[in-house]
């Protein structure tokens, strides 16, 4: 009985299994006969090229192949769905070493490395181990002018991936067929097809029993939609241009093919559109009139220039006294007639200069005090004595000029120099109505007897008399040895 039951729950499971199974091969199906085939989604977009058999399978064909076809979009990379790591095909591929570009290649920097290298190779352990520790410079020298050129004239652009130009495998190998035009046979391929020189190409024939390419309806092909060149003829027969596609009328069907047709109309605009300009730039009126004077200047043959040669001298005068007496300058402020910017040195130090104390300008202050520069003092020997700065000559200063001083009463303001004959004295404005002649004499008395204890030169006779002693007790020193 045990056995029986279990049995029965061993079919009743293998049941609802199979069951489940039938729902989800259900499911399956379900969405397959829902999906559109490739062919009905081409005829629902508008732009059927980008569509790919996978698309069909998306939760929503339509809205892809939409994003697919706006512009500037970028594709998912083709290996999305191959079952290998990304570039497992190229294990094993020898990879080509790295190439100089061409205008470097140009400089001989190439050989010039290979020859340094050659050396090296060359050198024994020890060398080499010498050129580490101290090491040549300059070894690959080039012209620094031949550099410039190849970077700054010879230099080329390289090839750069476009917007949405994604890596795949094997797009290295690819064929570019940018220099290729449709229609345009080269000497390469002519020579392959086996094709006589200013002859049909092979498939020539079957573009006129078919038509054109749909590819390229504005191609121009000769013998389907364009006449033969000069001194061929239509056939079948060897470097003969097949029969040309025409109607049962004898029309063309493609295009002139006979040439009988006139010159295509250039396009044209279309007559709702206006010609009228946008706008005018603004001339400048100042501008305008400065290019008139330079023009005026630089030619001197115009009709302005004629006229204003001929005005008369009288002309010119009642003109100028015109603008001189509707001036609107002040009186007093006439221009002189000369301006002279030096003054004389007493007025220039007493700060009093007038117009009438001008010089002319080409005199100097010193020219104008007749100072001299310098002057010879004689010399005379002198002994050293007891001083330690002492000077073996003296200068005799008693023919000496004195130094040029401000006038009387010090109206410069400036304080003495250090060794002048002034004594500077500090007074109170308020002691001024107290003070006499007595009173002003003793306190400059005061002030000189400081001033001279001030600048009176240091006793230094206890210093050269311990200087003395010393040398003594070394030459005594000396002299018991």
């Amino acid at each position: 009985e045990e056995a029986a039951e279990e049995e029965e729950a061993a079919a009743a499971e293998e049941e609802e299994g199979g069951g489940e199974a039938a729902n989800e091969v259900g499911k399956k199906a379900k969405r397959r006969l829902k999906r559109l085939s490739i062919a009905e989604l081409k005829q629902l977009v508008s732009k059927p090229e980008v569509i790919e058999p996978w698309d069909v399978t998306s939760a929503d064909p339509r809205l892809l192949v939409n994003l697919k076809s706006l512009r500037n979009t970028v594709p998912v990379p083709r290996h999305w769905s191959q079952k290998r790591k990304f570039l497992q095909g190229k294990r094993g591929v020898e990879k080509p070493p790295f190439a100089l570009p061409e205008f470097i290649a140009a400089t001989g920097i190439e050989k010039i490395r290979a020859s340094v290298m050659e050396k090296e190779n060359a050198k024994k352990l020890k060398g080499k181990m010498k050129e580490r520790v101290q090491p040549k410079m300059g070894k690959i020298d080039i012209d620094y002018q031949v550099l410039h050129d190849a970077f700054f004239k010879f230099q080329s652009k390289p090839r750069l991936s476009r917007f949405g130009d994604t890596y795949y495998e094997g797009k290295e190998h690819e064929v570019q067929l940018r220099q290729k035009k449709p229609g345009v046979a080269s000497d390469e391929l002519q020579k392959a097809l086996g094709m006589e020189l200013g002859g049909p190409p092979p498939w020539l024939i079957n573009m006129q029993r078919y038509g054109p390419p749909p590819s390229y309806p504005n191609l121009k092909i000769a013998g389907l939609n364009a006449p033969i060149p000069e001194g061929a003829t239509y056939g079948y027969h060897p470097g003969g241009w097949g029969k040309p596609p025409v109607d049962e009328f004898g029309r063309p069907l493609y295009g002139d093919v006979f040439g009988t047709a006139g010159a295509e109309p250039a396009e044209q605009l279309a007559p709702s559109l206006s010609r009228d300009n946008w706008g005018a730039v603004e001339e400048d009126a100042e501008g305008s009139d400065d290019e008139e004077e330079e023009d005026e200047e630089e030619g001197g043959g115009g009709g302005d220039g004629d006229t204003a040669s001929e005005l008369s001298a009288d002309e010119v005068a009642a003109g100028i006294s015109s603008v001189a007496s509707n001036s609107s300058l002040p009186s007093g402020l006439a221009t002189p007639d000369s301006l002279h910017l030096r003054k004389q040195l007493g007025a220039q130090r007493a700060g009093t200069a007038t117009p009438s104390s001008v010089t002319d300008g080409a005199q100097t202050p010193e020219s104008v005090s007749s100072a001299q520069l310098y002057q010879v003092l004689q010399q005379r020997d002198a002994k050293v004595g007891g001083a330690a700065f002492g000077s073996s000559h003296t200068y005799d200063l008693s023919g000496a000029a004195p130094p040029p001083s401000s006038s009387s009463g010090g109206a410069s303001g400036a304080p003495p120099r250090p060794g002048s004959s002034g004594v500077a004295l500090a007074l109170d404005p308020s002691e001024l109505g107290s003070l006499d002649e007595a009173a002003l004499k003793e306190r400059y008395e005061a002030a000189k007897a400081a001033e001279k204890e001030a600048t009176a030169p240091e006793d230094v006779s206890d210093i050269i008399e311990e200087h003395e002693r010393k040398r003594a007790r070394k030459q005594e020193g000396r002299g018991r040895r």
